[in-house]
Order: C-alpha cells, then sequence, then structure tokens
C-alpha cells in the first residue's frame, strides 16, 4: 500500500449512526488542565490514540493530564472495520519519540502511562524494538511511573516476544477486540488465536507482570460468546479485562448493532469477576486505557488480597 487512506474515505458500505442514548454522554473539553495537556503533546510533536482514534473520553482524561502516546507514527498497516486511524504505508521511525515520550511523561507529572502503536507490519520486528526503547526512555527519566503497554499481535514476528522479553512494562496488555466469529469482518488482518496465544506467552515470560486485554460490545456478538471470551483469557491467565461499548467513528465503519445497556455491562462485570478477574471495567465508555493508573492500583491491591 502506497497510499494514505482515512477509514471514512474506505469502499466500504456506509452505516447511518444511530443516536445516542441518555446514558452515553460526552463532555466538550473548555478546561484550562485541558489546554495545558494539550500544548504538551503538540510541543513535543506526540501522537496520541486519544486524537486518532476519537476517544469519547479525551476531554475528561486530558483535563486530568492523562493521555495515551501513539508510537511508531499514526499510519497503520491494517485497516480494522472500527478503527479511526488512517492506513497505509508508514514513514520512517522517530528515533527520538523515547526521548520525547520520557520528556512528556515528566513535564505531565503521570505516575502511570500508558504507550500504544499503530500495527507495523512493515518492520521484521513489529516495532517491539521501539516499545523497548520508549519503556527505557522513559524509566531512565522516571523513576517511579508505572508504564503499561497497549501493543499489536506481532504476528509472523517470531523475534518480537524475545525482544519485548528485555524490558517487560507493568501491564501487558493486548486486545482481542470481539469474539471469533466477527473477526474477519472486524479485523481481517488479525487472528484470535494469534493475540490470545502473545498474552500467554507473556505471562509465561514473567509470570508477575499484569497482563490485559479489552472488548468492544454492540457489534453483534452474543453473551454466550462474551462469557467464552472471558473463559479464553482467563485460561491464558489474564488479570484484567475491559469491556465498552462500540461507537462507530464514521457510517463508513463497522455497523452499530446495539447499544449496550448500563445493566448488562454490570451483568458483564459480575460474571468476569465471578470467573477471576483481579480488575474488571465495564460500562459504556469504558476504554483500554480509561482509568488505567486507578485501575493499576486496584489489581496491585487484589493480587495482594489474593495471596492472603
Amino acid at each position: 500500500m502506497s497510499e494514505v487512506r482515512h477509514p471514512e474515505k474506505i469502499n466500504r458500505v456506509s452505516n447511518p449512526i444511530p443516536k445516542k442514548p441518555s446514558w452515553i454522554r460526552v463532555k466538550a473539553p473548555t478546561s484550562k488542565y485541558f489546554q495545558s495537556t494539550n500544548k504538551i503533546i503538540k510541543d513535543k510533536k506526540i501522537v496520541t490514540v486519544c486524537e486518532e482514534a476519537a476517544c469519547p473520553n479525551i476531554s475528561e482524561c486530558w483535563q486530568k493530564k492523562h493521555a495515551t502516546f501513539m508510537i511508531l507514527g499514526d499510519i497503520c498497516t491494517r485497516a480494522c472495520a472500527f478503527c479511526n486511524i488512517k492506513t497505509g504505508k508508514p514513514g520512517l521511525i522517530d528515533l527520538k519519540e523515547p526521548q520525547k515520550i520520557a520528556e512528556a511523561v515528566f513535564e505531565l507529572g503521570l505516575e502511570h502511562v500508558v504507550i500504544t502503536s499503530v500495527d507495523r507490519d512493515d518492520l521484521i520486528d513489529g516495532g517491539a524494538d521501539h516499545f523497548t526503547n520508549v519503556i527505557r526512555s522513559i524509566r531512565k527519566l522516571n523513576k517511579n511511573c508505572t508504564i503499561e503497554v497497549l501493543t499489536p499481535d506481532f504476528h509472523k514476528k517470531p523475534e518480537a516476544l524475545n525482544i519485548l522479553s528485555s524490558d517487560l512494562p507493568d501491564v501487558f496488555n493486548h486486545n482481542l477486540e470481539t469474539v471469533p466469529r466477527l473477526y474477519l469482518s472486524i479485523r481481517p488482518g488479525s487472528r484470535y488465536f494469534v493475540s490470545l496465544k502473545l498474552l500467554a506467552d507473556i505471562k509465561k515470560l514473567n509470570p508477575n507482570i499484569f497482563t490485559k486485554s479489552g472488548l468492544m460490545v454492540g457489534l453483534g456478538e452474543t453473551k454466550e460468546e462474551i462469557y467464552q471470551v472471558m473463559d479464553d483469557l482467563r485460561s491464558a491467565d489474564v488479570d484484567f479485562i475491559t469491556i465498552g461499548q462500540y461507537l462507530p467513528p464514521t457510517p463508513k465503519h463497522a455497523k452499530l448493532e446495539k447499544f449496550i445497556t448500563p445493566k448488562e455491562f454490570d451483568e458483564y462485570k459480575q460474571m468476569a469477576i465471578a470467573k477471576g478477574f483481579l480488575m474488571v471495567a465495564s460500562s459504556p465508555l469504558t476504554r483500554s486505557s480509561y482509568h488505567a493508573s486507578e485501575d493499576f492500583k486496584v489489581m496491585q491491591e487484589n493480587r495482594v488480597y489474593k495471596k492472603i
């Protein structure tokens, strides 16, 4: 692929976006703290998934000076039907990015930072080495900051796991996104069991690391399918699950089949707790990095309680 394509211009069926129900409300960014976060990010020329993926929680998070940094550029080599990130042939890696990220973490005063990336199928290691460089740079400048990564699946990148094992973060997150039946239409470039194996392999590398995965609901999945995914994640010894409402960024994205009610989200939460997850976040506006700092502390407390 040589041409950069915006998701709304990809040749897909147009699906009208239904009106949001009363329980999904997003505040407009207005506070001085939001502007302060925005300035640091723009001055450092850093990409955030908050902006690129049109996250509904950007106002709340940036007002708290929380941002999820997206490394390895803003062009993805895949074209998932739910995602708002551009697809095409990415440019060269910014070798100064690890230091810029570390400086931004310091200036924002973060105690917990989330680092994610686009898929880089064009790189021999899928970008794994760059992830480790970012982790090292953050730890060098921010001694007390815990680090969470949200990575691609590194499909057909056999060296990625060896590279990542040298500098593992405090939390390793990789999202399954949806149920296996919907992968062909929602995540055509990915494989369910490749993603599941990545999470299991990371836990085997270091049993003390927290592992995490997330799901979108409202794409036509059944409750039984979600419960099966929960079982699969627990079989891989995953500690934390996030479940949030899928909201199509444009009519050209995957069709929204249903708005899940707060009651149904609570049912998912109770089932996940019963299945043994250390931490569960399940609500309409839950996203992978939403309240990540607070959730990390809860996971630590729950692990201690579980050992006792």
